[in-house]
């Protein structure tokens, strides 16, 4: 699981914010994610958090979120909860690689798959 799932990077005026979702990827899907370099665009994140977006075990998602006028702080922080778990529901439920690696050898399908 990742350390943190939701950091608020900046209120860039009044209704919008800029904000960094982490997410937890499955296990057997981790070497898809995987990207050697990938460091957080949140500055302070800690070498775990960098490794652990660098190994596939977390996600990251940047994005910005407008409140409607009058949006109290508790209104917008409970949006934001349920926008990291839509990313993580997302993360969880979609597989793109549920049929990776099923060959065709000329006579045989072999099937094959991530689950």
């Amino acid at each position: 699981m990742p350390r943190l799932r939701i950091i608020i990077l900046a209120q860039d005026d009044p209704r919008t914010f800029s904000y960094v979702l982490w997410a937890d990827v499955p296990v057997t899907r981790q070497s898809f994610y995987t990207n050697a370099g990938a460091v957080s665009t949140w500055r302070d994140a800690l070498p775990a958090d960098n490794a652990a977006l660098a190994s596939g075990a977390v996600v990251e998602r940047v994005d910005k979120m407008i409140v409607p006028p009058g949006t109290t702080l508790a209104q917008a922080r409970a949006q934001l909860e349920i926008n990291w778990q839509s990313f993580q529901d997302l993360i969880t439920n979609r597989n793109p690689w549920a049929r990776y690696g099923t060959i065709w050898d000329g006579t045989t399908w072999t099937a094959a798959g991530v689950v």
